[in-house]
């Protein structure tokens, strides 16, 4: 699994998200930037990444995945 892998995935099931992988050998996290999350509780926001990611997860291709999901206003004030 790679980072653009990963970054392809979750754009496929967000699309017209900004999204960030990184990883450290073991663990990714994916941040996502979204329109779509706006009104969305937190669980709901990983939902929508989880859906891009579940086959791989699945299958044992992944197995350690951190995600931070914001709106476009949320990341602005970080």
């Amino acid at each position: 699994m790679t980072i653009d892998d990963l970054k392809q995935r979750v754009e496929a099931a967000i699309p017209g998200a900004q999204i960030e992988v990184t990883t450290d050998g073991y663990y990714y996290t994916v941040i996502a930037v979204s329109a779509a999350f706006e009104g969305k509780r937190a669980v709901q926001r990983q939902q929508m990444v989880y859906a891009g990611l579940n086959d791989i997860i699945a299958d044992g291709s992944l197995h350690a995945v951190n995600i931070e999901t914001l709106t476009p206003e949320e990341n602005l004030a970080n």
